[in-house]
């Protein structure tokens, strides 16, 4: 069952872009969140991820679905500062709003990075309505299942917005494979 997952952990970033105020979990509550989190160096990241995610955002933004970036830097730190990442993200045409993963001067490894604990970059997490970390994925995951993931996640009704069944108009019942019209659905409108 879907409440055997954690809740996901809380972004800590320093800096955002491509988004004209701070971003957070508890405001994006209902929706699925798609956050990917890469290097602009990162081969796989460049060829791969970041413009899966881009797809992503363009493609499943009218269902519900918000796509974060998040900038996890864990190598390379001077040069792929904010600057360099604003400069990336206008080259290659990255609409989604992107987070710059905070660190602490001790650490190489970021603080959300750390919290979700990734193996390293492109990794892509998938976050239910509730706020429920439902996937967590390190390296290439192929398109077409991804898409199957988040329109699994995107077709679940919250349960707070599901209707019980003495809510609902009459309707057929319905099974894994087939829904049938309510029996007085069909009669003939002319009796």
């Amino acid at each position: 069952m879907a409440t055997d997952f954690p809740l996901a952990p809380a972004w800590q970033v320093d800096q955002w872009l491509n988004s004209n105020r701070p971003l957070d979990l508890a405001a994006l509550r209902g929706r699925v969140v798609v956050l990917h989190a890469f290097q602009m160096l990162c081969p796989g990241c460049v060829s791969h991820g970041v413009p899966q995610a881009e797809r992503v955002h363009r493609l499943f933004a009218a269902d519900g679905v918000a796509v974060v970036g998040l900038h996890a830097v864990f190598e390379h730190h001077a040069a792929m500062t904010p600057l360099s990442l604003a400069a990336f993200l206008y080259e290659y045409r990255i609409t989604h709003p992107i987070g710059v993963d905070m660190h602490e001067a001790s650490d190489p490894v970021p603080l959300t990075m750390r919290a979700y604990a990734l193996q390293g970059t492109p990794s892509i997490m998938l976050i239910d309505r509730q706020g429920r970390l439902r996937l967590r994925e390190f390296g290439r995951i192929d398109d077409l299942t991804l898409g199957r993931k988040v329109m699994r996640l995107a077709a679940e009704v919250a349960p707070s917005l599901a209707l019980s069944k003495s809510d609902s108009p009459s309707q057929g019942e319905c099974s894994e494979d087939r829904c049938e019209v309510a029996g007085d659905s069909l009669a003939d409108p002319s009796t």
